[in-house]
Parts: structure tokens; sequence; C-alpha cells
């Protein structure tokens, strides 16, 4: 069963990554195919040292600019691999005193905190762990090493489905954030960050591709000698991330989601439809006899929705009567189990008000 509008050949695509793109960038990618704006070949067979692909990357990044209001004074850097090469790259760039300090909000922050810890001495200074990462810590006043090179948070966990409200008090320290499953979901104040990074498979792009926006003075050839030339940042803001071949297809689809955003009204607009989708399944959940929400009320995810049942049998029971009635990956990470809803930017609100719909007819049958 197909239920997504009028394109009836769609479903509603709840995955928490690679995930739902606008069907608007879909479908503009579609008609360029095979020819570019009239070059002859698609984006996928040109050569990135091109002037064609130039405008595309130099777009993109004007783009994202304008939507984040980046400071000159940052630099955008596009690099492969997606956000787990970037729990290498941070304390491999980053280290002058060896110290990397980390917040541990969920699996994501684990494993970069287990990865910066093969570099530096990777010290926790908080951690949710206790209640199953489905809160965030107090951060108001942190152990922050005095030494620390950085602070370390995943400020929007995917699995747990819980978002910092209120960023830490680094106390001066630089702040490294992986914004994977928010980014571009809300307004921010990049000058809070020293760097602010994400892979865009969840709510931007195709994966293979992470965007990092750095602090110019944090980027120096000052990195720890087994950095590959690859892992550098200097690599990447010298040669406009053109150092080799970057995933051409990858920044080309971003850019087409950039303009999208700005055509859509930019972060603030993107931002209240969040909230509204958000508030309309969390209000369910709340008022719900058969379903309840995992995150505290407090931290909850724009993005990522978590919830359960009773029982892990009526959980795979939701799941499959959902997949069957055309909802799609509304089974929560197998880490975890449970439900999750992943309402990214490209999720329209008819989405979220269908499988509501849904929700109360299965809650009803299941009394």
């Amino acid at each position: 069963m197909k239920l997504n509008g009028d394109n009836m050949s769609r479903i509603y695509n709840f995955s928490a990554g690679p995930a739902i793109l606008p069907e608007e960038v879909l479908q503009e990618a579609a008609q360029e195919m095979l020819d570019y704006r009239g070059c002859g070949m698609s984006v996928m067979e040109m050569s990135h040292r091109g002037k064609v692909f130039q405008s595309i990357i130099d777009e993109a990044e004007a783009d994202l600019r304008d939507l984040m209001v980046i400071p000159s004074d940052y630099k955008v850097l596009f690099m492969q691999g997606g956000a787990s090469t970037q729990f290498s790259a941070i304390p491999l760039n980053l280290s002058r005193n060896g110290v990397g300090n980390y917040i541990i909000t969920g699996q994501w922050a684990k494993k970069a905190y287990e990865e910066g810890g093969r570099y530096t001495d990777a010290k926790i200074i908080a951690s949710s762990k206790d209640k199953n990462f489905s809160y965030i810590p107090d951060c108001s006043n942190l152990p922050v090493s005095p030494d620390a090179d950085y602070v370390y948070i995943c400020e929007n966990n995917t699995i747990y489905g819980t978002k910092y409200k209120t960023l830490p008090d680094t106390k001066g320290k630089v702040l490294v954030a992986d914004v994977s499953s928010c980014f571009l979901s809300e307004p921010v104040d990049v000058t809070k960050y020293g760097v602010i990074y994400g892979g865009v498979q969840k709510n931007i792009g195709p994966a293979g591709l992470a965007i990092v926006i750095i602090r110019e003075d944090l980027i120096t050839d000052d990195v720890l000698p087994e950095t590959p030339t690859m892992l550098k940042f200097k690599t990447y803001a010298d040669t406009g991330s053109l150092y080799n071949t970057p995933p051409t297809y990858g920044i080309y689809i971003c850019g087409k989601v950039f303009k999208w955003l700005k055509k859509q009204g930019g972060l603030s607009v993107m931002k209240e439809r969040n909230e509204r989708k958000a508030e309309k399944l969390y209000n369910f959940l709340d008022s719900s006899e058969v379903f309840k929400g995992t995150a505290a009320v407090k931290d909850r995810s724009l993005m990522n929705v978590t919830f359960v049942t009773d029982s892990d049998e009526l959980n795979a029971k939701f799941v499959a009567e959902a997949k069957e009635a055309g909802f799609e990956n509304l089974k929560g990470h197998r880490s975890v189990g449970g439900m999750r809803a992943s309402i990214y930017n490209a999720m329209p609100e008819r989405g979220v008000d269908t499988l509501v719909a849904f929700m109360k007819r299965f809650e009803k049958d299941n009394l």
C-alpha cells in the first residue's frame, strides 16, 4: 500500500539514515541525470577539476554559508567517509595537549570516545548511560580538564531520540559537535562551536559525505604525526575540498537540498515545521494507552522520535502492520529495540498526520 500524497509510487520512509530526501530534489536530479544543464553528461561522469563541477561545489558552499550564517573565519570542508571518519580526524587534528573530553549520550558519542582514546587521553566528563541514554546530563558545571584540547558532544542522538537544548559550558575549551541527525533542522550559532560536523545521509544528501565547519585557527599543520594526509583538515582547506576526487554526486545533491531549504524559507521556517511535526507525534504518545515515548520529555529530539509498547511482541506486530500499510523503517535501532520515527526536514507534515492516524487505529485494535 502506497500512501505518500500525490505520488502514489512512494511510501512514507521514516528511516534514520540513509533517509528521505525532498521529492523536488530527486525529480530535478532525475531530469539532469543524463545531461546536466546542457553539458552533455551526468554529474556522475564529469571531472571534479572542470569548470562545471567547480561551479557546483562553489554554489553548494555559498548556499550553506547563507543558510547557517557561517562567519568568514570558518572553513567549510566536504570530506569523505561520513561522520565516523571524524571520530579519528578530530583527535588527530585538534590534539595539542593530548587530552580530549567527551560527553557520552549514546552509541555514537561512545564510539567517538573510544576512537579518541587511540590517539589521546580521552576522558568522559558526563554520561547518561545510567538510564540507557534516555536523557541529556546536566552540562552546566562540567569537570572539564584544564588541559583539554576540546569537549566533544553528539548533539542529537539518533538511536535514543534525545537532543541538547542548551550547549555545554566548556569553560573556554573548544566545543566539537557531531550534528549528523539534526543538521540544518534549525538555526544554530556557529560561533559557539570550534568544529561542527555531520554525515549528510540523515538530513541533507546521499551517504558517503561529511561536511565539516571549522574555525580557521584550528586548521594547522601541527597535527599528530600519524595523521594521514586524507584526514588532515588542512588538506581540504588548502584545496577547496578538491585534493582528490570528492564524492561529486553527493555534493551535487547536497547543493540542491541547500537550495530547496532556502526556497522553503530557511532554517527558521524548518524549525517551525519540525516542531509542529514532532509535537503532533509526541502529543499522541503522551496520551496513548498503548504507546509511550522513551526519551526524557525535556530532552526530546525533533528529528528522531523513539517509542515502545509494553511488549516486544506488540512492538513487532506494530512494525509489521505499519510496513504493510506503507510506513517503512519504523523499527528501532537493533541495540535498543522498540520503534523510531525519523521525521527529518524532507518528511512532509502529512506523513506524520498519516502515521498518527494509523497508530490510533492500531491502538484501538489492540487495547
